[in-house]
């Protein structure tokens, strides 16, 4: 297990550093910062042992400051030092070796399960971004429609739905003094201004106080989404405008994740004999340290830009660290009419030993007409 430090706290975070971190750099800012409420910083003193070998750690661990050194099984050492890399120092679990600090030194760490849903969350809004960019008639509503999907309220909706949100909303022109939703009362439904501003009060002691005044893009009402309690303030509107509403019964729709076609991945070497190509969906750097053989690398977050390059009449199996990504670009472009499969349980193939032979390293490869070629 990892030591704790009494100094271990929240972060007072140096963005610009934060922002390098792969793969962090990957994610919309409003993502990353949603994420980092929940990191902290752990400092460790010099002679310190950090963790051991075989600690099972569920957070990617940053060398900020600092130097630390890998005990290796073999107890051979290897130095690290801060911002020599910026990869996480543990890429799997359990920790494959014994780390101590050689000088005093702090870490950043982020829950591993939560990144990892950021990360997708924020990588599917960019497929989403560009493919409304492409849309004429979508001009007036993009920034409208990005602010939503940047709303807290959406991140626990498995990326998969990302684009069914928009088809759960509903449409409701509101006049000026219109109560939207009256403190006392039992809600079943949120709203997003999409048009003109609403003031918030609250009635309190036989008086009524103006709580603030709130425009375009704002949600309101999102707890009648997830509780029973009444409204706690009442949302009149100051001027004319449009509402999108969306009712409880769609949102709990939205919870629901959709079924992905799969691959077992005892069945996954014959599947590419057999002419399926592999695609990795990470970070074109965590590409670069290791990836399955034959593997093209098309990162989530580029989706909408390199689909182009694959074709319909091809089968193509997905695969990232987690599952998560490989996922969500499985059915993305299943939805489009390609040939999509997303490897079951690739995790394993990052955290179990026996995989280790699987991967390759010094090569990259391309795709051309559809097809994975050797990269120069």
């Amino acid at each position: 297990m990892a030591n704790k430090h009494p100094s271990s706290s929240v972060i007072d975070f140096d963005l610009a550093l934060t922002k390098s971190l792969v793969p962090l750099k990957d994610m919309s800012e409003s993502h990353l910062l949603a994420l980092l409420e929940t990191a902290r910083t752990e400092f460790v003193c010099a002679g310190q042992v950090v963790f051991t070998a075989g600690s099972y750690i569920g957070e990617h661990i940053y060398l900020l400051h600092g130097t630390l050194s890998m005990l290796m099984p073999d107890q051979s050492r290897q130095q690290i030092k801060g911002r020599s890399s910026l990869l996480p120092i543990i890429q799997s679990d359990p920790c494959p070796y014994t780390l101590i600090a050689e000088s005093d030194s702090s870490l950043l760490r982020i829950s591993s399960d939560k990144l990892d849903k950021m990360l997708t969350w924020s990588n599917v809004a960019d497929y989403l971004q560009l493919n409304i960019s492409r849309e004429r008639d979508l001009d007036e509503d993009a920034d409208w429609m990005m602010t939503v999907l940047k709303s807290n309220l959406f991140f626990k909706v498995p990326p998969t739905n990302v684009e069914d949100i928009f088809s759960r909303l509903t449409t409701q022109l509101v006049y000026r003094g219109d109560v939207i939703i009256r403190q006392g009362e039992i809600g079943d439904r949120c709203y997003f201004i999409k048009e003109g501003e609403a003031e918030v009060s609250q009635f309190e002691d036989g008086k009524n106080t103006l709580l603030a005044r709130i425009g375009v893009g704002r949600c309101f009402g999102e707890d009648a989404l997830v509780n029973d309690a009444p409204r706690n303030a009442s949302i009149i509107m100051r001027t004319d405008g449009v509402l999108m509403s969306l009712d409880k019964q769609d949102f709990y729709r939205l919870l629901k994740e959709p079924v992905v076609a799969s691959l077992p991945l005892q069945d996954f070497d014959q599947k590419v004999k057999e002419g399926c190509v592999c695609v990795d969906v990470r970070t074109e750097e965590e590409y670069s340290q290791r990836h399955l053989p034959s593997a093209v690398n098309i990162p989530l977050n580029l989706l909408a830009i390199k689909s182009r390059l694959l074709n319909r009449s091809t089968q193509y199996i997905f695969y990232c660290d987690t599952g998560r990504r490989s996922r969500a670009a499985a059915h993305l472009l299943a939805q489009q009419g390609y040939r999509t499969l997303v490897l079951h349980q690739s995790d394993l193939l990052f955290n179990d030993p026996a995989y280790a032979k699987k991967w390759e390293e010094n090569s990259n490869y391309l795709l051309r007409d559809g097809k994975a070629v050797v990269g120069s």
